[in-house]
């Protein structure tokens, strides 16, 4: 065989594998889209669950996860509505997501009611055992693991704190939602700490604005009342509400996150919310990438922070006591 045949051969095999190299690249498959679902107790508008949401949605990105790349998301909001809850949990169940963000109680309750397969990364949950939403914290043992948000001995701090900056206080109604279990546990605590600090409790449930409304006049009709909000989705969703029927009647009142007291509220004692939002995005993480909601015990929260709005306080006729202030994380002037 002479040269020139041979260069020709080796040419025209050259130029054959060129013509395939972009149809191999063709077919490489491409990276998978792995799907979050977005489950929560606020309403669509809610600047609180913008924040939330960036805060987890920047955190998944530092992970490498980039919505509409290699991520994509399915929200479903529901301002507490218990008849969406229902029906948006079988929606996103449906959608076949890899894992599911649920925040609360009685959001993690309705995705759980219809799957024990799809993996679900909870916040904002106060107790994940009463609920039935794990076997134990260390060992969730099921499709389920995330972060409380509260211990039940938060519950006699939350009197406690308000009988120190309202002292007068001999009255005091804690708003729950009787349908959840950690609303009856907390009540409890707050029952046994109110014998020590000779206050008088009584729950108020959180069904429906009218029921809450109806409460709190009740309470306002007689002397020297407080008022307790427990974490629950009625009270998040409706704080603007609670706010100002707090105000409008003159009650002290303390409530379970700072951000109450940004918007008018007197006191509150509670985690930082943003920060499991943050978290919640690592546990997404590993999930995503092999590892099993039955394997990752579920966290407290870490940061608890004392805020006190003094502007409120002097509405109230309340001097803060300097011990108080003293102990705040945040005093807003």
């Amino acid at each position: 065989m002479d040269f020139d045949r041979l260069r020709r051969r080796a040419f025209l095999a050259l130029l054959g594998s060129a013509a395939v190299w972009p149809l191999a690249s063709r077919a490489q498959p491409a990276t998978p889209m792995r799907r979050v679902g977005v489950f929560v107790y606020f309403k669509e508008e809610d600047s609180l669950l913008n924040a939330y949401l960036s805060t987890f949605r920047e955190q998944l990105h530092m992970l490498g996860w980039i919505i509409g790349s290699n991520l994509g998301t399915d929200y479903r909001w529901t301002g507490g509505d218990p008849e969406l809850i229902r029906r948006y949990a079988a929606e996103l169940v449906a959608l076949r997501p890899d894992v599911i963000l649920a925040a609360g109680g009685s959001h993690v309750g309705a995705l759980q009611r219809v799957t024990r397969s799809v993996p679900i990364v909870f916040v904002e949950v106060a107790d994940a055992v009463g609920g039935g939403f794990v076997a134990s914290l260390s060992h969730p043992g099921g499709n389920a693991t995330g972060f409380t948000n509260y211990q039940y001995d938060f519950s006699g701090k939350w009197l406690e704190l308000l009988k120190e900056i309202a002292p007068r206080m001999t009255r005091a109604a804690f708003l729950r939602d009787s349908t959840n279990p950690s609303g009856a546990g907390q009540f409890g605590v707050v029952q046994a700490s109110a014998r020590s600090l000779g206050v008088e409790v009584s729950p108020i449930n959180s069904r429906d604005a009218g029921e809450v409304e109806r409460g709190i006049a009740e309470l306002a009709s007689k002397p020297n009342g407080g008022l307790i909000i427990a974490p629950n989705s009625f009270a998040l969703v409706h704080r603007e509400l609670i706010i100002n029927l707090a105000a409008r009647y003159a009650l002290p009142a303390i409530y379970p996150f700072r951000y109450f007291v940004s918007a008018g509220g007197l006191i509150s004692y509670g985690p930082d919310s943003v920060d499991q939002y943050r978290r919640a995005a690592g546990f997404v993480d590993r999930i995503l990438k092999g590892e099993k909601p039955a394997d990752l015990p579920v966290e407290q929260s870490t940061k608890i922070a004392l805020a006190v709005n003094l502007k409120t306080a002097r509405a109230l006729g309340l001097e803060a006591p300097p011990a108080l202030l003293t102990r705040a994380d945040e005093v807003i002037e």
